[in-house]
């Protein structure tokens, strides 16, 4: 689950029927960890491991594609991609030997650092590292993120051995893909069963050639309503939900499907500030954010077709619910 906005990956998990408290992950077995294109995310801890793996770059263009303009000078410099995120991860796992915000973090990797793995940042006025290859490394190095903490937090995770970015052996006919979160592409199409290539290409942020080459030996493993992306249980006749912006259902690549309108789809996923979305039996209703002031919440409501009298009642049950969650008293919705 990505973790990112107020609510992030614990809310996601409450309307999935594995409820969370705000700040409660460390007590449900929980962990935070850059990975997928760079977002935090939210883990099972015992299966850190295994997602190291699982989230590792398929080759070398693969890696190169993942970090975007950092491949560039490295190339240039005749640095293999992987070799330099092996030797970022390398840094971070000595440097980091108890808890550290990520600025103390970052001036000390980069004295250790080369040019080409360097850039001029404007708005921090200093060189650093490029911030790919930083969150991307820092997983493989052994490190988590400490949840609620901003700027990142990061620590070592006890007991580390894994070595960093390690490369799948290349696939054979008939291979069967390793079971549980190590396999990214098995675990992709346990969420989204009814998705492509292409669709999982662009949520790893990895060349689609990549993915299709490996997508034969993909077989979706069967799973629960409780670890489904949300397709399954929001189309169930009558289910409601507030769904984050970041919310497992919002981010599958297959927008059109869920919105078919293309300027209403510019505003439910802008660049910035994306708004959450009510769906109802698996369409989308209404755009949804929330407003808190002192210990109350309100939801500011925007409908996108006229809705019934009870649909809005359940709305404000939702409501309700995400102020319980976040532990505040409810205020009620109020309708843009």
């Amino acid at each position: 689950m990505q973790d990112t906005g107020a609510d992030g990956a614990a809310w996601a998990l409450t309307n999935r029927a594995l409820p969370v408290g705000r700040g409660g992950e460390e007590d449900a077995g929980l962990a935070l960890a850059w990975t997928l294109r760079g977002a935090p995310h939210t883990y099972r801890r015992a299966d850190l491991a295994a997602v190291a793996c699982g989230v590792s770059p398929f080759s070398e263009p693969d890696a190169a594609r993942r970090i975007y303009g950092a491949a560039k000078p490295l190339r240039a410099a005749g640095i293999d991609v992987l070799d330099a995120l092996r030797t970022v991860a390398s840094h971070l796992h000595e440097i980091v030997t108890e808890p550290m915000p990520k600025g103390e973090v970052s001036s000390r990797l980069t004295p250790l650092l080369p040019a080409p793995y360097l850039r001029w940042c404007a708005p921090c006025h200093a060189t650093h590292t490029f911030e790919m290859p930083f969150r991307l490394a820092a997983l493989q190095a052994g490190l988590d993120l400490v949840p609620g903490t901003s700027p990142p937090t990061l620590r070592p995770i006890p007991g580390w051995h894994l070595d960093p970015f390690p490369l799948a052996p290349p696939e054979q006919e008939g291979d069967q893909p390793p079971a549980g979160p190590r396999d990214v592409l098995a675990s992709f199409r346990r969420f989204y069963p009814y998705a492509g290539p292409k669709h999982a290409a662009a949520y790893l942020d990895a060349p689609v050639a990549e993915v299709t080459r490996r997508w034969p030996q993909v077989t979706a493993e069967p799973t629960d309503q409780a670890g489904a992306s949300g397709a399954h249980e929001h189309g169930e006749s009558g289910a409601l939900r507030l769904l984050g912006p970041y919310d497992p259902f919002l981010q599958l690549k297959d927008r059109e499907l869920l919105i078919s309108d293309a300027a209403l789809r510019k505003r439910v996923w802008p660049t910035l500030g994306r708004p959450g979305v009510v769906v109802a039996d698996g369409t989308a209703i209404a755009l949804w954010r929330p407003r808190a002031t002192g210990r109350s919440l309100s939801v500011r409501l925007e409908e996108l077709e006229p809705l019934a009298r009870s649909t809005a009642a359940r709305i404000e049950g939702e409501g309700a619910r995400l102020a319980a969650h976040r532990g505040l008293t409810f205020a009620g919705i109020t309708r843009l």
